[in-house]
């Protein structure tokens, strides 16, 4: 397994203990037997790149945790797209792959809106303008397979014209991220110019 996942994963480490005492509480070998089946029947992954930008993934599952605790399994899986019915799609794959394995309970929580950037709005274009002005060479427009504020207010005001800025983060999410001290201050006069010539409507 080591061999296996030597590339994403080389810092893996498998342990393995026998324990002796019998214990107070245990899953059945049915239902247990039924749990690894579903398990490996599960999507993770990758399940569909974008259609209108190369290299992008539209939608994608992870599973994320399987725990036992007190006679119980519990899974979860987190499940993102930029495309809402497609993200619904998946959910109804898995609660079927769980239904069919006998699960009791399947529950769908903490769900927000996927969000597709529209490029030719007159806030990109002053983006793009600004950004020639202040950094002297053009902008790269990029997009990014992972939650954004933009998803969740765009759900609820559609007709708003969003850009997502940032600095410079490596590894975020995890206990290694870091932030680009520079890249901080050069994103606040690019704010401030961008703030400074948004279009009057």
């Amino acid at each position: 397994m080591k061999k296996e996942y030597r590339e994403s994963d080389p810092s893996a480490r498998i342990d393995i203990e026998d324990h002796l005492a019998v214990a107070a509480k245990f899953i059945q070998g049915k239902a247990i037997l039924q749990a690894v089946k579903a398990i490996l029947a599960c999507p993770s992954g990758v399940i569909r790149m974008s259609r209108s930008m190369e290299g992008l993934t539209e939608t994608s599952i992870n599973l994320a945790i399987v725990r036992t605790e007190n006679g119980k399994i519990t899974i979860h899986s987190l499940m993102r797209s930029a495309v809402d019915s497609s993200k619904a799609y998946l959910a109804q794959r898995m609660q079927c792959i769980f239904e069919l394995a006998g699960a009791d309970a399947i529950n769908f929580a903490g769900g927000y809106s996927g969000w597709t950037p529209k490029l030719d709005t007159p806030i990109n274009q002053v983006c793009m303008d600004q950004f020639q002005k202040v950094y002297g060479h053009p902008m790269k427009i990029m997009a990014t397979h992972g939650g954004l504020e933009c998803a969740i207010m765009g759900a609820k005001y559609p007709n708003w014209e969003m850009a997502s800025i940032g600095p410079t983060i490596k590894y975020p999410h995890s206990p290694d991220e870091k932030v680009n001290i520079a890249s901080v201050g050069r994103t606040w006069e690019y704010l401030k110019a961008v703030l400074a010539n948004i279009p009057v409507k």
